[in-house]
């Protein structure tokens, strides 16, 4: 299979020269966080999911969960000062974002949104995600991703 040109995230990398690891699963269907880690063969915890929220203050904010975990709303809603957060609907995602269902990461977003981590993720020395694009996920350290956007940690996963 060929790997098709880089996504705008890469080239967001690329041009602060920050290091990755790109990781490409084909122009499928958007399948599941868990699927794609599967085709990556990667542990879930490991490959993480971008969800899009709204407050009740109407402001938007981002979580990034391991993909077979659940985003616990208190939890996200305490984590960004917020009364309640609800999910935003899809048809929002790619006016408000830039970024598709499937395809959306916490990089190159239209707008910086307040972002929040879960903080299972400081136990991997690199953590994958969305390269921006469905088929296409990049995998680098915290540390990097920080140079890239301001994010913070928190306990925000749901425990099922």
């Amino acid at each position: 299979m060929k790997k098709p040109d880089k996504t705008n995230v890469m080239r967001i990398l690329d041009q602060k020269k920050i290091p990755y690891t790109s990781h490409y699963y084909g122009d499928s269907e958007a399948i599941s966080g868990v699927e794609v880690a599967a085709v990556l063969n990667q542990n879930p915890d490991h490959v993480f999911k971008t969800l899009v929220t709204v407050g009740v203050s109407k402001s938007n904010y981002v979580f990034v969960v391991p993909v077979e975990k659940e985003l616990d709303l208190k939890k996200a809603a305490a984590a960004v000062s917020e009364k309640s957060i609800a999910m935003i609907k899809s048809k929002d995602l790619l006016p408000l974002t830039g970024y598709i269902h499937g395809g959306c990461s916490p990089i190159g977003m239209k707008k910086q949104f307040k972002t929040v981590i879960d903080s299972s993720a400081t136990e991997f020395d690199t953590i994958i995600f969305s390269g921006g694009k469905i088929g296409y996920q990049v995998e680098l350290p915290l540390e990097e991703l920080r140079k890239v956007i301001s994010f913070e940690l928190a306990d925000i996963q749901n425990m099922l």
